[in-house]
């Protein structure tokens, strides 16, 4: 009975955490853009090495072309290694080495360290461009198209490297607009 009565506290609780850490994951993108939902999730491992786990979240109309990305790290990552692979899966999936080396840069003027269980954040609006989130606080904003179109695209162009993590965040539905890739 007492291991009963321990078991179902302990679940408690484990929800009670759990909707709280949801709840802060998306404060930022809430204010950003309302009614957000979530469209997929997954995990990046690399060797067997967890790196992150990555959630998409989509606004209620799937039409829309406001989405976030939000990776939660289970590794640690200077903001300069984060910002040389970004520059890197750029190049991968098409962009030019000089226009990937040059966004690697700007990321790298900005981008945080990371410690395992902290998260960053990408949000893309037309109007606003891509508003980066550390621990939920903006550290940047970067207008424009083509640079949402390089950057999201290490996760959603069909050339990604992580065509697994693709797929699960995509789940039944298509890529943002943003991509404007035929869906059947």
């Amino acid at each position: 009975m007492k291991l009963a009565l321990f078991c179902l506290r302990f679940c408690m609780v484990t929800f009670l955490l759990c909707t709280a850490s949801f709840a802060s994951d998306t404060m930022s993108i809430d204010q950003v853009f309302s009614l957000a939902k979530l469209q997929g999730s997954g995990r990046l491992t690399w060797w067997g090495l967890n790196i992150y786990d990555a959630t998409l979240y989509r606004s209620a109309n799937l039409t829309s072309p406001e989405f976030a990305l939000d990776l939660r790290y289970q590794k640690s990552f200077k903001g300069i290694s984060i910002a040389n692979r970004t520059a890197e899966e750029m190049k991968r999936i098409g962009v030019p080495e000089g226009q990937a080396a040059s966004w690697g840069k700007q990321l790298a003027s900005f981008m945080p360290n990371v410690e395992s269980g902290q998260n960053l954040t990408a949000i893309y609006t037309p109007k606003q461009g891509t508003i980066f989130y550390h621990e939920g606080k903006q550290i940047a904003q970067i207008p424009g198209v083509d640079f949402p179109k390089a950057f999201f695209g290490i996760w959603f162009d069909q050339k990604t490297s992580a065509p697994k993590l693709r797929e699960q965040l995509l789940g039944q539905n298509c890529p943002p607009p943003l991509f404007s890739e035929t869906c059947d």
